[in-house]
This record gives structure tokens, sequence and C-alpha cells, in this order.
């Protein structure tokens, strides 16, 4: 058997633009990477004080907490660690686990879908929360605005905007990003020299003694936590800016973040005093004359924070679909940007979670209840995951103890003060987390007992038969060339399905058959193959490996083998067919997939057959196996062919 293998895409060569730093590089980081995070000064100190009294021990204690959250949960554990553990240039939980899964760990996945259906699901809150929370500020001019339309049309636009891809309005999102730092940085500055008395919270003794002094603060931490909300966005969004960018980045917007959380907590020791009850006290901070310019800001700055996290969810999800962790879905590309992606279902999904949060809260006082109990489910389960990552780097185990035990007591303390927020809102982040959980586990135990009830067969065997089938001209020709998709890794292998599709219905002659199999690498951006001429001419297996972020276009990659093979005359498309040949016409492709039916389920245990139920009722929901797979324009055929299931009971039949 003769091979051929085409060049390897190196990841690092995809990825090697973005590990210098630039001042561009470092605008767009500015730009991708902290909306999130940048946009938490709007609503965290607000949500503590809301029913709190403004006393000086709450307020350094406040502070304090909030300068140790950023410096302890996202500049170490984020900045300095979790970038380092990136899968060949990307960040995020899924692109961790992708490193990992090679380790001998039952279960691995677990934490990595725990986390991901916890990240999704605080992507359905954090738009409405920041849109409104900036939107709001409008009502120090006007108290009796009605904000939830301005809200809910701001939202809607956004998301039916990612349909045309966001390559021109991305140019603007880090010129306005450091804009609005640069005005977090001045007010900030400000208030905190006619308060200078507010930097005694950089001591951590403040953060101790109110947790441990004052009645019920420690339930105050669930308000203080959504400070560093955006820790794991920035750990995700890695692979679009490169790690070097963010680290030359983050000391500017740590500083700015910083600053104006001092500022707020030097205006609040002038204040003290009564609960500030709805009032916005990151606009109480503002002089009337710059009050409307910094709302445009703000939204701005909001709706950035809002379509970064939007990507990040179409990135989320294009993951686990290549990780076979979610139902196939149609995936579109808008532009030539790399990691541009737009997921129509999962847009217009959080489109009404989104839309549907703000009409049941209405204010982003209310919203707060509802955020930062799954994002801290998030973060716990990539601490498990860097667990293993720094075991994989042989990490002293001294160190790996307490490293991942501070964090877990650290992010174990903000799920616990989080749990409070549950009666109030927070049931509906849990409740989202826990359907799109539920989503995965059931595709992935769906899949895993179709793959155990697939039978395999040797491919040698049925060779010789594949040949005189091939030429044997009594038999009508069903294509010329034709191609199937198989799951077998094994190229000795192939799918009883296959055989049976062949050899077993109508006999299926043709003069080339090709079986198509797809490998998803972990490697984020792999574009390979590897052919393996079975029968020279006349059988031809083409495996492509793929990394988990590269579209599965199969009809286009295909041809473009096929093209190559061509070139090298390793195979002959023209068309076989006497009064066609001459004239150099090519042979017509048929490809045929399999839909695998389980025609007696109810020999499977109870929950087998629930399991197979919800992964059919999702494979409906979602795209089909030719949408998925790129074949739209192609000429194809589903065809119905039985898994191996339980031997069925022998009936015994009396004959009259």
């Amino acid at each position: 058997m003769s091979t051929a293998v085409s060049p390897v895409v190196s990841p690092s060569a995809t990825t090697s633009v973005h590990e210098r730093v630039t001042a561009a590089g470092l605008l767009v980081a500015l730009g991708i990477v902290y909306g999130d995070i940048g946009t938490s000064p709007l609503y965290t100190v607000r949500g503590v004080f809301v029913s709190q009294p403004v006393t000086e021990a709450v307020v350094l204690g406040t502070i304090s907490c909030v300068i140790w959250t950023l410096t302890l949960l996202t500049t170490v554990k984020y900045v300095l660690i979790a970038l380092r553990a990136d899968n060949h240039g990307e960040g995020g939980i899924l692109a961790l686990y992708a490193r990992l899964r090679q380790l001998p760990v039952r279960r691995l996945y677990l934490p990595a879908i725990v986390g991901a259906a916890a990240l999704l699901a605080d992507g359905i809150i954090t738009p409405p929360i920041s849109v409104a929370s900036a939107i709001e500020g409008l009502r120090i001019l006007k108290p009796d605005l009605n904000t939830v339309p301005i809200v809910v049309a701001i939202l809607v636009a956004l998301f039916a905007f990612q349909q045309f891809g966001t390559q021109i309005i991305g140019k603007l999102f880090g010129p306005v990003m450091a804009l609005f730092f640069s005005m977090l940085a001045v007010l900030g500055v400000v208030h905190l020299v006619q308060e200078p008395s507010i930097l005694r919270a950089f001591s951590p003794h403040y953060a101790l003694a109110m947790i441990t002094q004052v009645p019920g603060a420690f339930w105050l931490l669930g308000s203080i936590f959504l400070c560093s909300t955006g820790a794991e966005a920035l750990y995700a969004d890695m692979g679009h800016v490169g790690r070097r960018n963010i680290y030359g980045s983050w000391t500017f917007v740590k500083t700015c973040l910083i600053l104006n959380y001092l500022g707020q907590g030097a205006w609040l020791l002038r204040h003290l005093g009564p609960p500030l009850g709805e009032q916005n006290l990151f606009f109480l901070l503002l002089p009337q004359w710059a009050l409307l310019p910094a709302i445009g800001l703000c939204t701005l700055a909001t709706i950035i924070a809002s379509q970064a996290l939007i990507s990040g969810s179409f990135t989320l999800v294009i993951e686990a679909l290549r990780l076979h962790f979610w139902p196939k879905v149609r995936v579109q590309y808008p532009t030539e940007l790399r990691g541009q992606a737009y997921v129509p279902s999962l847009n217009w999904l959080l489109c009404a979670g989104c839309v549907g949060v703000v009409l049941y809260f209405r204010e982003s006082g209310r919203m707060e209840a509802a955020f930062g109990l799954a994002v801290t489910v998030t973060m716990l389960m990539t601490t498990v995951l860097l667990a293993y990552y720094l075991r994989l780097r042989r990490t002293a185990v001294g160190w790996i103890v307490t490293l991942i035990g501070t964090y877990l007591l650290i992010e174990g303390s903000f799920l616990i003060a989080n749990l409070a927020k549950f009666a109030h809102g927070g049931w509906l982040s849990v409740l989202l987390a826990v359907v799109l959980l539920l989503v995965m586990l059931s595709w992935i135990a769906g899949q895993r007992i179709r793959n155990e009830l697939t039978e395999f067969t040797g491919l040698a065997e049925w060779v010789p038969l594949l040949r005189q089938l091939s030429n044997d001209h009594s038999v009508p020709k069903y294509a010329t060339h034709l191609v199937y998709l198989t799951k077998s890794e094994n190229p000795d292998l192939v799918e009883n399905g296959v055989i049976h599709s062949i050899f077993k219905k109508r006999p299926k002659r043709a003069d080339v058959y090709y079986l198509v199999h797809v490998t998803t690498t972990d490697e984020p951006y792999t574009r390979r193959y590897h052919v393996t001429h079975v029968l020279p001419n006349e059988l031809v297996r083409i495996d492509f490996y793929l990394g988990f972020r590269v579209d599965h276009a199969l009809n286009y990659m295909f041809r473009q083998v096929v093209t190559e093979l061509v070139q090298r005359r390793e195979v002959d498309i023209t068309s076989r067919f006497e009064s066609l040949r001459g004239q150099d016409v090519t042979g017509d492709f048929q490809f045929i997939i399999l839909n695998k039916t389980l025609p007696y389920q109810y020999l499977l245990r109870g929950w087998q057959r629930m399991a197979l139920r919800l992964h059919g009722w999702l494979k409906r929901l979602g795209a089909s196996e030719t949408e998925s797979f790129g074949l739209d324009n192609s000429t194809f055929t589903v065809e119905n062919v039985p898994l191996h299931m339980p031997p069925r009971p022998e009936l015994h039949l009396t004959r009259d």
C-alpha cells in the first residue's frame, strides 16, 4: 500500500504573531480581553452598600477585599499561572482540558464541562447587568426614566449584528476601552487626593477584620467577588491576543481599576451613614457636566464587554463541538478574522435569555443576585484542572497543595457567600448551568453508547469482494466515486454499517471508493491529512487531523485533497463512461451518510434508553450531518443502517 502525507501545519506558526508585544497588540488586548472585568466598577462596590450602612470598617474592608481579590485571583492565578497553562497558544477551560485529556484520569472531562456550562450560563447574565448598570446612570438626570426598553433595544441590536461579523467595530474596541480605563483612573485619583486615608485598604488586615468582626460581613463577599468575574474570560481570550500582550496590558488595566475602587472608597469615607439604596455609586463620583459623556462612554464599554462575552460563548461552543461535548450545530465564518465565528442557534438562544433576564429583573441591582454564582463554579473547576496541569509539569507536590488549597479556600468562600443569593435570583444562573450541563452529559452519554454498539470488521477480508464488485459490469454503476465517512480510527477496520451499505443492501458499484475519517487533535489549528491507497485507483482512505477550533468543512477539504492526488497522478477522477472519458469529463462524486438506527431499544437498560432518546432529540434539534460536514452543495444520500444490538431472544413459534 502506498501512502501520502500532507505537510504538517505547525500550531506555533499560527500563534507566533500573537506572541510579539506591539502597541497594536496591546490596544487590541484592551478591547477584547478586559471588557467584562473593566466594567465591574459600575456595580461591584455599589452592590455591597445597597442595604449595608456605610461605616469606616466596611468601606476599608470592602476596598481591601477588592484589591486582594484582583491580586490573588486575577493576577496570580490567571495572569501568572493559568496563562502558562495554554494549549498551543489557546486558553480557557476547554483548551486546558484538551491539553490534559492525554492523562490517564477517569472522567477528567467532568470538571471541564461543568465549568463550561457555568460559563455559558454566566454569559446570559453578564450583558444585561453590564448594559443596564450603564444606562441607569441616566436616572440621575431623570429619576422616573424606564430604562428597560433602552436596554432591550441595545441587546437585540447587538445580537442581530453578530451575523455580519465584528471585524469593523472590533477596530474601535481598543481605543474606546483605553479611553474608558483612563476615565476610571482619573475619577479615582480625583477622589483619592481628597481622602488619601483610603490607602490603608492596601493592608489585608482590614479585609480580614471586616470578615471576622463585622456581623454578616462574610455574605458581602458575594458582591465583592463581582470585581473578578472577567478573569475567566481573560484566560479564554488568550488565543486572540497572545499571552505577552495580556502581560503587557494587565498592569495598566489593574492600575486603573484599583485607582477607581480607591476613589469609590474615598467618596464613601466622606459620606458615612445610611445605605446607598438604589443610588449608583459610580455615577455619584462624576460632576454634573461630565455625567452624559461618561454614561455614553460606559454604555460603549458595556457593549464591548457584552460583545467579548458573546464571541467567547461562540468559541466555547465550537470547542465543545469539536471535542464531542455539544450537539452538532451550524457554524458560520462571516469574516476572515482568525477565531471569528458565528453560531446562529446559540446567538438567538443567548439573545432570548438576555432579554428574559432584563424583563424579569428589570433593575441591574436585582440582577446582581443572579450574577457571580455560576462563574464561581467555573473558577473552581479551572482550579481543579490546574492541579492536574501542575502535576503534568512535575511541579513539587508541596507547591501544588499550597497553591490549589489556597484557591479552593478563596473560591470556596466566594461560592458559599454567593449561595446566599440563590433564593433572590441566583437560582436562575444555577438553573441555566444545570440545563446546559444536562445537554452536554446527554450528548456525551448518547455518543458513548452508540460507539459501544458500533461493530467493526476487518477491511482486508472485504477487499477482494470490493474489487470484484467494482469491475462487475452486470451491476448498474451507482457512482463513479463513492465516499463514506467512517468513525474507525484503525485503518484496518471499517464499520459493519459501511459493509452493509455496499454489499448487503442494493450493491453499490463504483470505480473508486473513499473512506474518510476525522480525528480532532488537542492542538487548536492543526490542518493535515494522511492518504492510504488500500487498492490503487479503487479504494482510498483519507484521514484528516483537524484542531478543535478548525471548521470541519469536509466537502471543501476532501475536494482539495483529491485535486492534489490528481496532480500527483495517484488517482484518476475522469469519467469512466466510454462516451465521456475521451472528453476529459470529471466523474460524479456521491457521499453516503449513514444514519445508524436502533431497532430494538427495549433490549437496552433503562438509563441507556433515556440517554439515547435525549441524544436523538438533541440531534434532531441540531444541524444535520450534511450541514455539519459542509456537504450542502454535494450529491449525497442519507441511508439507514442498523447498529449492533444485544441478541434478540429466540421466539418459539408453532406451525399449524
